[in-house]
């Protein structure tokens, strides 16, 4: 997530939930529930660990399991790169990284390259890079082009977010504003398709270096393109617009952080802090019919307060559609004459078949509506369901799975029409909120209609109908009572083990009356002195929770979970730097998370904590497992975490040039190479003065942009 958007957002979780500490009794001990709960191949990880300050008097527990063959783990063979404040991008030596993708290149032939200035027309961005290069992936492509192939290395399709915008070097003097209105309407026009996804084809060039193909597979999907409304929400009347009389369809997608793919080979794209692009009159609940309580209790619990201006005032440029569908207001005689209802169908993850540029994107809705970070699929089994995870990205929302009705059939994953397999798996199923327990189990709490009260009895919020459900997912996990987390952002699955890691990326909010500490988000520090007695103010540098579901079974509705890595300057002392950080892996605000298929987890951050030390980087790590640590009280609240990691499996892989965001990762099968995203380099400067150059260097603009990272030696990264 940008810089701007970061832990400032309007914060619109006033439940007052029960606190883990509240929910602290259930029928095992944490002991019981990790050797007992478990399959014997996976208990067998944890057989001969000690887990500190369990309770000893346990005497029907079961027998402690043999120990197996230990999974193998990955070695790090890199040396660590070391902190830095350079405009510069760093990589191992031994390594290089070549500049591939940046704002403004042109995707198609015929169109003019960037030209430094601002001077390219609106229109022209339906065929250039996009703004704020984020999540991504890597799509492999015969060697014809004209057909999938998984397995693929030197030629591909890479599909990446466009999450925001830094209009400072967008256009030629920044955004043009008179008395608080946009006067150039071809600057909204530009920064609307600056926003979004490109899906670009890459092939390795004579040299054997990656470099953008301008083919016919490439496409730009933006805040213009058609999209269809699938799922449960498809054709409700909260989503009836001036552009969809019936409901079914919406126009474009926007701010467009992390990411996702499916077993059938479809990019999933993430709408995150979408509500704050809206604008809505300061009495416009008075113009609303129906249920007006209802409508305002949904639009404040997504940050859509009356007298709200749209983030960049598209809305101001003109009266025609493209710019009055950015009112989420009532300005006409019904809601098929205006855009009241157009925020409701936004907020969701949206699927893409990057190899079909005929197939229109469709929002999944029964994965719920919310700050969506990201949707990262469970392991895939034959006769089982297919499962996704997601992280709601604000101070004290919560993490959530979906579970599909279809059982995978592993035939789906090379049907021709994709998006067909994906009303298969993700139109149908039970959407589920997570609980964290302080003894460190936790529960998945199924959001469906008339299940765990939410019908029209539930008291914050009267539920009609699933479709309810889904447009209102943060109500329904406060009536049931989620975890409140500290901002959940990316996910990733291990493919040694299925566990499931999420980013919990900081929390200034954490240790309010609102947001207390609790097991699963245990620290309230100071962000200057790192002390936890005086001037408090919340989790400022994050953490790292994992889990393992019960049984190995992504679909399992119970799991045990602890927090894999805390984040801290290395120099904090110990009961705030809890991991035991150093020189060579201290890192603040985890964000960007993924794992590679060798089982390295790659840590990418989206910090303001310790960037006066450091800009920020991208992390290498080989975790160990859920329960490899033990309890430990942090301020008088008990935790658990996993064992402190060393240089041996945490160490710095690259950092990044100045006032930049590490975000968005991918790599080609064969491991040999990375593309990695570098968000808005020197953001906070101005034309005048600005922080940054890269990555063209001289005087010139920076641009976000898109990084190849390679082995000077042609060998596999990292390891």
């Amino acid at each position: 997530m940008s810089h701007h958007d970061h832990d400032d957002d309007v914060v619109t979780n006033t439940s007052a939930n029960p606190h883990i500490m509240e929910i602290a009794e259930t029928r095992f001990t944490r002991r019981q529930t990790l050797f007992g709960g478990l399959s014997a191949t996976t208990a067998a990880l944890f057989g001969s660990l000690s887990l500190a300050g369990c309770d000893d008097d346990d005497n029907d527990e079961p027998a402690t399991p043999p120990v197996e063959e230990p999974i193998p783990t990955p070695k790090l063979s890199f040396v660590p790169v070391p902190k830095s404040t350079a405009d510069v991008l760093t990589v191992p030596d031994g390594y290089t990284a070549q500049v591939l993708y940046s704002l403004g290149d042109p995707i198609k032939e015929g169109v003019p390259a960037w030209a430094d200035n601002g001077s390219e027309t609106g229109a022209s961005y339906v065929d250039r890079a996009g703004d704020h290069h984020d999540g991504m992936y890597f799509f492999g492509l015969a060697a014809t082009g004209a057909t999938p192939d998984p397995k693929a290395s030197d030629r591909g399709i890479l599909c990446m977010n466009h999450e925001a915008l830094t209009t400072t070097y967008l256009h030629a003097a920044g955004e043009t504003r008179v008395s608080g209105k946009r006067t150039v309407p071809d600057e909204c026009i530009k920064e609307m398709n600056a926003h979004g996804v490109s899906v670009i084809e890459v092939k390795k060039n004579a040299a054997g270096k990656f470099a953008v193909t301008k083919g016919s597979l490439n496409r730009r999907i933006t805040t213009f393109t058609e999209m269809e409304l699938s799922g449960p929400v498809r054709g409700d009347s909260q989503v009836v617009t001036k552009f969809s009389t019936n409901g079914t369809k919406t126009r474009g997608t926007v701010n467009n952080c992390a990411n996702g793919y499916t077993p059938w080979g479809t990019y999933l794209t993430c709408e995150e802090n979408w509500a704050g692009y809206f604008a809505r009159a300061a009495d416009d609940n008075s113009k609303r019919t129906g249920d007006i309580a209802k409508q305002a209790t949904s639009l404040a619990r997504y940050g859509n307060a009356q007298g709200a201006a749209g983030r960049h005032l598209w809305e101001t440029a003109g009266a025609d559609d493209q710019f009055a569908r950015w009112i989420t207001g009532v300005t006409g005689d019904a809601a098929t004459a205006d855009y009241r209802n157009v925020i409701n169908t936004f907020g969701f993850v949206v699927e893409i078949d990057p190899y079909d540029t005929t197939k229109t994107p469709k929002k999944r809705t029964a994965l719920g509506r919310f700050a969506h970070e990201g949707c990262w699929p469970g392991p895939v089994k034959a006769g089982k369901p297919v499962v996704f995870y997601m992280g709601d990205d604000n101070r004290g929302d919560y993490i959530y799975k979906f579970v599909s009705t279809a059982n995978w059939d592993p035939a789906d994953a090379n049907k021709a029409d994709r998006m067909a397999v994906g009303d298969k798996y993700m139109d149908s199923g039970k959407l589920y909120v997570a609980k964290f327990n302080a003894n460190g189990t936790g529960e998945w709490v199924e959001l469906t209609f008339d299940k765990n009260g939410l019908n029209a009895t539930s008291p914050n919020y009267p539920f009609a109908n699933q479709a309810d459900v889904c447009l209102n997912t943060r109500l329904a996990g406060d009536a049931v009572g989620a975890t409140k987390m500290d901002r959940p952002e990316w996910g990733a699955v291990n493919p040694i083990n299925g566990e499931v890691y999420l980013t919990l990326t900081n929390n200034s909010n954490r240790g309010s009356a609102s947001q207390p500490v609790n097991a699963a988000n245990p620290r309230n520090y100071d962000a200057d002195t790192g002390s936890t007695s005086s001037s408090l103010n919340g989790n400022v540098n994050g953490h790292i929770i994992r889990w393992h579901e019960d049984g190995d079974s992504p679909a399992a509705t119970t799991f045990e979970w602890d927090i894999y890595l805390f984040g801290s300057r290395s120099t904090y002392p110990a009961d705030v730097n809890l991991s035991n950080l150093g020189a060579n892996n201290d890192l603040s605000s985890p964000d960007g998370l993924w794992f590679d298929p060798r089982g390295v987890l790659w840590i990418q951050t989206d910090d303001g904590a310790y960037t006066d030390t450091t800009n920020c980087m991208m992390l290498a790590a080989a975790p160990g497992a859920v329960g490899d640590g033990g309890d430990i009280t942090v301020a008088g609240q008990t935790t658990y975490k996993g064992k402190n990691p060393t240089s041996n499996d945490l160490r710095r892989f690259l950092v990044g040039p100045k006032d930049c965001e590490i975000t968005g990762i991918a790599m080609t099968p064969d491991g040999k190479t990375m593309f990695v995203n570098i968000q808005h380099p020197g953001e906070s400067g101005s034309l005048a003065a600005p922080l940054s150059h890269w990555p063209d260097g001289g005087v010139t603009r920076p641009r976000s942009s898109t990084v190849v990272v390679t082995r000077d030696d042609g060998g596999v990264i990292g390891i």
